[in-house]
């Protein structure tokens, strides 16, 4: 794997764990649920990505 491919993963996985973290703790409050449970799902689906460029 190439040096840009593996920065690319390598930022996605970043994102992933940014989009984590705030989304718990934006899910945590009443009014933003909805937003976090969309950050959350989206981090979940970054990972699935990264995991399926790398096998």
């Amino acid at each position: 794997m190439g040096s840009i491919a593996s920065a690319a993963l390598a930022i996605t996985m970043i994102a992933a764990m940014l989009l984590l973290i705030f989304g718990f703790r934006l899910a945590m409050r009443p009014d933003d649920r909805l937003r976090g449970l969309l950050m959350i799902a989206c981090g979940i689906i970054f990972i699935g990505n990264v995991l399926i460029w790398t096998l």
